[in-house]
């Protein structure tokens, strides 16, 4: 645009002969417009400097955060976990906020730098409304538990490539164990408080903590995990001719004695905690309501799930409107396939009938995972035809490591390096295959791979010309909404051919609706386990193992399910608007990429950013 008006005021631009138009008074002098605009463009690329370097502050605090990066400074360093070091990156984030808006001019920013400085304030805010809360997770419990993504951090994200690499990997487990240490402190100022998970919870992380410490070096057959892990590590060093037979032996010892010295300590009193403190937990399982500030401490999770301010009683009317919704196209699907019966009954054939699960043997579980690396192939092969950008890094399916493999576990997707080093992983677990029916294998490798998290997370992080820390950022409502619209963008890309692959993923989507009926049933009016598992059974297709293992998921995660939905239906909200404004002008692949394009961004934040994409396409 500044170059059309720069040539419409120079006779050497002349179209056809004539004498340019002067000026009229009221036109802004051509000079003052480029003026203001090289002041928006070196105030903008000095807000991403000034972001950039903020962010690298940031980094500090976490040097967990720098190895899933792919960086290797601090990598011998575990992060500080106690409520003291959460005051203080909180302290810091604030006072960054506080020279943030000292130190640039809103109106001075282009649009993109402007969405940058709104998910920094907005980051911040989060995480100011989420301390006062900080007593009200729940620390060790069956799902996220610290007991068992501690481990599983050093097992999946510390690459060693060196012998220093090795030295730092022995130096974390020790890092590993003053982190236990400190969550355990905070475990027991929340029980003070009268904050415990259920029963079943502690029931998990006892088993996951036993698992971590059974085995060589520890009392029981086999290797401990973390054992198998170091010893894979220091083998690979050996056979690549980094280190020889001494070093690699002495290597081992270093490892053997960190286990037994640091790192068992630690979990022996995290599991004699556990087992002291299980009683005092509630047998009957309900939500978060019942602990002090409860009501409060779920509006804050509710928002900071959904990026939006959805009432509880909101949100639990769109999830009855969404599965009554959905239950009508599956009376149809059950229809075209003559089916004679009511829909719960064909939920009971498609739950229990032989045909739809893999036998419970490996040569079952390796046939799961081979089917959806077909599935994925198949899919990867249409991204051109609906994307512009489309992800480098490389995606693996595997299973979930055994120490914290699950019966009916959710399925689910880690991230890989930035730099392309480290694939991302779509993690199955295979422990109970009558917990994964075939007809929802489809789909559930779609939302973790493509064109789902794998896509967006991927394309997030190899972005350029952006702040870095927008393509690290995670907005749950995003990320969780785009992998749940992906599962519907598949169907549009040819994917669920067998009918019952369709109703798997209504299935699925289905799923997500009765995770808003649940999650508030739960938290907000007082419903039961029970009551929520019988809901799902009466509503759902899904398998018994499935049901139980959401439900608990939804109790010990609170809030944390709604997102999926509302991040969907608010994309498809987007989409539909784009369509109806843009008419003929309407292009999927240009949506897919504004929606993107930026990172993952909290909703309000994207909706103004696809209001600016239809402005300009038209």
């Amino acid at each position: 645009m500044l170059a059309f008006i720069a040539c419409a005021a120079l006779p050497a631009c002349d179209r056809g002969g004539e004498r340019p138009s002067e000026p009229q008074a009221s036109d802004p002098p051509v000079a003052a417009v480029e003026s203001r605009a090289a002041r928006i463009a070196a105030e903008s690329a000095r807000l991403t400097e000034w972001l950039d370097a903020r962010y690298e502050e940031q980094l500090d605090f976490s040097p967990m955060e720098k190895t899933r990066l792919g960086r290797k400074d601090d990598y011998d360093e575990i992060d500080d976990f106690s409520e003291s070091a959460v005051d203080a990156e909180l302290d810091w984030l604030r006072r960054s906020v506080d020279e943030l808006r000292a130190s640039f001019d809103y109106a001075l920013l282009d649009p993109e730098a402007q969405t940058s400085y709104d998910v920094w304030v907005y980051r911040y805010e989060q995480a100011e409304a989420a301390r006062p809360f900080l007593r009200r997770e729940y620390v060790f419990e069956q799902m996220g538990g610290a007991q068992a993504w501690l481990p599983q951090f050093l097992i999946n994200f510390h690459a060693v490539e060196t012998e220093a690499d090795m030295e730092a990997y022995i130096a974390r487990v020790g890092g590993v164990s003053r982190a236990v240490r400190q969550l355990l402190e905070r475990a027991r100022l929340a029980a003070a408080e009268g904050v415990r998970p259920p029963r079943f919870a502690y029931e998990g992380a006892l088993e996951q903590a036993r698992a971590i410490v059974a085995g060589e070096p520890f009392e029981g057959s086999g290797m401990s995990p973390l054992f198998a892990d170091a010893t894979s590590k220091i083998d690979g060093l050996l056979e690549r001719g980094v280190i020889g037979g001494a070093r690699a032996g002495a290597f081992r010892a270093a490892v053997r004695e960190a286990l037994l010295a640091e790192l068992e300590p630690a979990y022996d009193a995290l599991i004699r905690w556990l087992e002291t403190d299980m009683p005092n937990a509630d047998e009957v399982a309900t939500g978060v309501w019942r602990l002090p500030d409860g009501e409060a401490f779920y509006r804050q999770r509710l928002e900071e799930a959904t990026t939006t301010t959805l009432s509880a009683e909101e949100i639990h009317e769109i999830g009855l409107r969404e599965v009554a919704r959905i239950h009508a196209e599956m009376e149809a699907v059950k229809n075209a396939l003559g089916f004679e019966g009511t829909l719960e009954e064909f939920f009971a054939f498609v739950r229990e009938d032989e045909r739809f699960y893999y036998p419970d043997t490996d040569e079952g579980r390796e046939a799961y995972l081979a089917e959806a690396r077909e599935h994925l192939a198949r899919i990867e092969a249409r991204l051109p035809e609906f994307f512009g950008l489309l992800p480098k890094a490389g995606l693996v399916v595997r299973r979930v490591e055994p120490f914290r493999e699950q019966p009916g576990g959710a399925q689910h997707y880690y991230p890989g390096a930035p730099d392309g080093s480290r694939p991302g992983i779509f993690y199955v677990h295979l422990a109970d295959m009558r917990a994964l029916p075939r007809p929802q294998l489809e789909v559930v490798a779609y939302h973790e791979g493509l064109p789902g998290h794998h896509m967006q997370i991927s394309i997030m992080q190899e972005l350029s010309g952006l702040p870095l820390f927008r393509t690290q950022s995670f907005f749950t409502a995003y990320t969780e909404g785009w992998a749940l619209y992906a599962e519907l963008l598949a169907k549009e890309m040819g994917a669920y051919e067998d009918a019952y692959a369709d109703f798997g993923r209504l299935t699925t989507e289905l799923w997500r609706a009765i995770r808003l009926v649940l999650d508030t049933g739960l938290h907000a009016m007082g419903w039961t386990e029970e009551q929520a598992v019988e809901y799902f059974r009466a509503n759902s297709p899904a398998a018994e193992g499935q049901i139980r293992s959401e439900v608990r998921r939804y109790i010990v995660m609170p809030g944390q399910a709604t997102a999926y939905k509302i991040g969907m239906l608010e994309i498809l909200r987007l989409r539909g608007k784009a369509e109806r404004e843009l008419g003929d002008r309407f292009d999927l692949a240009a949506f897919h990429d504004a929606v993107l394009g930026g990172g993952a961004l909290p909703l309000s934040i994207l909706e103004k950013r696809i209001d600016r994409w239809i402005e300009s396409r038209r």
